[in-house]
């Protein structure tokens, strides 16, 4: 037994001898040639040709991206390094002060700001200062009732008119429901703001959106998860008590057309059926909006509003520029942590003293640290992608 037994190995020994030679050899394969095809993963997804300069900002400046500020020279702008300029109508009646003022700064800044202009159509246009031929611009409401191919046309001469200027980024379109949560019409379909009740639309405001990125402008949907409240939430906080499965209902036109708009405006109104937060300051409503794309840039509205600022000290008699330090920076603070990217502010000296705040919540702990990173991030592959970073 012991002999068969020795010959059976013998014979197996001698068979996996012979069949080595027609196996592959990967003994001597150099460690270099493995780990060239394993791909590195790079800090918040960046994609590697943002490594270099990501790797060359401070704190402070990625801090800086997250903030829209109401535009102010080009001076201001180069002093702070802020990621983007909020435009009005009247910045657009000297033109070429504008237009001096933002080439100046894309000339001289290493990241180009998002410039935005709330360019909805109808009672919301901003270029009709521009030339009597755009005084008149069709509104959402109007848009619906136009083919794609004309929306597509229309916002593509609009957002000429836009870029030809320096404005890269239009706060529209409006997807708030045309109805409220007991059937009827809303704030924003009486101001003929809204494209519609549920995503029917969908198509069209697509065609509205591409239009727009012709011309080099990106789109931002606002305000979500769907205004649809009677009150005005600039001077007093709106109270919306629509039902979750309505509101989940509004979100879905939102949702739809998620990867076609890379920024996401929040609304100040507060869905107390969710929360008695303010949506822009309630974190699980923020993630409604992140769920949809972890690539939206999820963008505040202004966060010197009276509203917000009355919420979050607690005394509705505020005044515009006697707000307590310490209330700004829980505003500040409070708008980080709900998860919001970049911060809207009309206020230009606030705009620095929150980056420096942020930059100072950075060395509290890695928690704020990270969140200033992940959104720093996102906004700077946003803006890669539109080609504001070359």
């Amino acid at each position: 037994m012991h002999l068969k037994r020795a010959v059976t190995i013998f014979l197996a020994a001698f068979a996996f001898v012979q069949a080595e030679d027609s196996l592959p050899d990967y003994r001597f394969v150099p460690l270099n040639s493995l780990t060239e095809s394993i791909e590195v993963e790079t800090p918040y997804g960046l994609p590697r040709e943002l490594l270099p300069l990501w790797d060359s900002l401070s704190i402070k400046q990625k801090a800086a991206q997250m903030v829209m500020v109401y535009m102010t020279p080009a001076s201001f702008m180069l002093e702070h390094e802020f990621g983007g300029y909020l435009v009005m109508k009247n910045h657009l009646k000297n033109l070429d002060k504008f237009t001096e003022n933002i080439r100046t700064v894309n000339d001289s800044m290493r990241i180009k700001p998002l410039v935005a202009a709330d360019q909805e159509g109808g009672l919301v246009n901003r270029i009709s200062v521009i030339s009597p031929k755009w005084e008149h611009t069709p509104s959402a409401k109007q848009m619906r009732t136009m083919s794609e191919d004309s929306i597509r046309a229309l916002a593509q001469r609009i957002g000429a008119v836009l870029d030809s200027v320096g404005i890269n980024l239009n706060l529209a379109p409006v997807l708030d429901p045309a109805k409220d949560s007991h059937g009827k019409h809303s704030f924003m379909e009486e101001s003929k703001r809204s494209w519609g009740e549920d995503t029917t639309n969908a198509p069209k405001v697509r065609a509205f959106v591409q239009g727009m990125r012709e011309s080099n402008v990106a789109c931002v949907s606002k305000h979500f998860p769907g205004y649809d409240s009677w009150t005005n939430s600039d001077h007093q906080i709106a109270v919306s008590s629509t039902p979750k499965a309505k509101v989940a209902k509004n979100v879905e036109f939102f949702r739809t057309l998620s990867s076609d708009i890379p920024v996401t405006m929040m609304s100040s109104v507060s869905f107390v059926r969710i929360s008695s937060r303010p949506a822009v300051f309630e974190p699980k409503i923020v993630k409604m909006a992140r769920d949809m794309s972890p690539e939206t840039v999820i963008l505040t509205d202004d966060l010197w509003g009276v509203s917000l600022r009355a919420w979050v000290s607690g005394n509705e008699r505020v005044r515009s520029k006697n707000y307590p330090a310490k209330d700004f920076r829980k505003l500040v603070r409070t708008a980080l942590m709900a998860g919001n990217d970049m911060f809207m502010i009309t206020y230009p000296q606030k705009a620095v003293e929150m980056v420096n705040y942020l930059a100072a919540l950075s060395k509290q702990s890695k928690y704020y640290r990270e969140r200033i990173e992940e959104s720093s991030a996102r906004i700077l592959k946003m803006k890669y992608k539109a080609g504001l970073i070359k």
